[in-house]
């Protein structure tokens, strides 16, 4: 089965922590102890380490290992840390932000789940997505891909994981200071577009499935399914909603008793456990007990254990092999570790490094993208990316909707401001104008919605929620 979206099985991967159900604090019930876990973890970080460039990369043209900063953060190791030779120089953050910011990265012909990896690996290898560099937002670039025919999806719907990881990475990736920076209407609109996708059997799979009969009668996919369910969990979802219950119960069916791995469409493999593992992780479902521990006395985890070389630390991909695999390895470790798909960086160790980089500001003259939505009240979200060049190091609210009128990608997403100049209170946005206790409001970053004025302050990579209501 093809992964085009994500270039996996060839050249993809995914995961890492989202602050739900960690592994060193296992049930008495758990076949997997707690010093295995630590042992699985310390031998993993050591072979991903071994993975790193002479130039302290870990991803750059042809097939990368840029997921490894998720699994790196999820088994606490900060990529800051990680360097060639001892050379802080050239540290893996600073080498892959530099990569991220480069004008002709990704590709001349991108696709949404480019961007989508990006902001998982940068928030978990420290950096700040939506603010990488001057010119560059990762989040802005997530919402160009918004598809206004079909609100919801991001990228062509037919490959439906580019709106899966679109929910991981705008949810997952947080602000700084631990803050979902999307509004409650693009997560609830995506929300329905993942219940749609859910096969009867309980799964999901690549492709799209919504309004299909056919396509969802058709058997789901272990990977996905665990991805998924850790798009709902990280978009709100309580693990208690039928859909995760539904995606629990085929999950339990594809065990193996006798060695507690998933029963994948490509057979018995680490990196189908691993995806499946971290959506358990990130619902805060613990697989190694319940409905995940065999008969046989078995659990996803053991499987995955037992396929870890050690003390070499890589994982195998197929239990058959007898070398360890890098994309294996990657998603082998960030399960284990307890990861779902990305994870806030762990403190550094280097003296001096912080957690978090960065651009502080605006940079004058240096056109930059902005995420913003408009919420008129009536369901009609619209979700662009809008670019502007700043003539200081902020920017207003009104110099960014008179941008987003002029172009935006999609286009459509505002089309009359009233005030159309000056510094006063939006009364009027798209034809929606103030009506009593039902006014424009704006929120930053997830901030609390407050009164929209022209002259409200815009700073660099701030996600733009704006909604009419009381």
């Amino acid at each position: 089965m093809p992964r085009p979206a994500l270039g996996r099985r060839a050249a993809f991967t995914a995961a890492a922590t989202l602050g739900a159900f960690v592994l060193t604090t296992l049930p008495a019930a758990a076949t997997a102890t707690p010093d295995q876990v630590a042992t699985s973890k310390a031998n993993g970080v050591a072979y991903l380490k071994s993975l790193q460039g002479a130039d302290g990369s870990f991803a750059g043209s042809g097939l990368s290992n840029e997921w490894a900063f998720s699994a790196l953060a999820a088994a606490g190791s900060a990529a800051v840390d990680v360097t060639p030779g001892g050379d802080t120089s050239k540290n893996a953050r600073a080498v892959y932000r530099d990569l991220l910011a480069t004008g002709t990265w990704p590709s001349s012909s991108p696709v949404v789940t480019d961007y989508e990896r990006a902001t998982l690996n940068a928030y978990a290898a420290g950096i700040d997505p939506s603010r990488v560099s001057a010119s560059r937002n990762l989040v802005a670039d997530i919402y160009r891909y918004w598809q206004t025919g079909e609100p919801g999806y991001f990228g062509p719907s037919g490959n439906f994981n580019g709106t899966v990881f679109a929910a991981l990475a705008l949810n997952g990736a947080k602000t700084t200071s631990g803050q979902i920076r999307i509004p409650q209407a693009l997560r609830d609109a995506v929300i329905t577009r993942i219940r749609a996708n859910q096969h009867d059997d309980g799964g999901w799979n690549y492709g799209k499935a919504e309004g299909n009969s056919a396509q969802l009668a058709t058997a789901g996919d272990i990977d996905m399914t665990g991805a998924a369910m850790a798009a709902l969990c990280v978009s709100g979802v309580p693990n208690t909603d039928p859909a995760i219950a539904q995606a629990k119960a085929f999950l339990k069916g594809k065990l193996v008793a006798t060695s507690g791995a998933f029963n994948a469409l490509f057979g018995v493999n680490t990196d189908s456990n691993g995806w499946a593992v971290s959506g358990l992780n990130a619902c805060g479902i613990n697989p190694q007990t319940g409905d995940f521990l065999t008969a046989k006395g078995k659990t996803p985890v053991d499987f995955l254990l037992s396929q870890q070389f050690n003390p070499g630390g890589g994982f195998k991909y197929l239990p058959s092999d007898t070398a360890p695999q890098a994309y294996a390895s990657i998603d082998g470790l960030r399960a284990v570790a307890g990861g779902g798909f990305t994870a806030a960086p762990p403190a550094p160790v280097t003296s001096g490094a912080p957690q978090w980089v960065a651009q502080p500001t605006l940079a004058s003259g240096t056109a930059t993208t902005l995420a913003l939505t408009v919420d008129d009240g009536s369901g009609n979200l619209k979700v662009c990316s809008v670019a502007v060049t700043p003539t200081g190091t902020t920017t207003t609210l009104g110099a960014v909707l008179d941008a987003a009128a002029a172009a935006a990608t999609p286009s459509g997403c505002v089309s009359a401001v009233t005030p159309s100049s000056g510094t006063g209170r939006l009364t009027s946005l798209n034809g929606k104008a103030d009506s009593g206790s039902n006014t424009w409001k704006v929120s930053i970053d997830g901030s609390s919605f407050a009164t929209a004025t022209r002259d409200k302050s815009i700073a660099v990579g701030d996600t733009i929620a704006l909604r009419w209501g009381a």
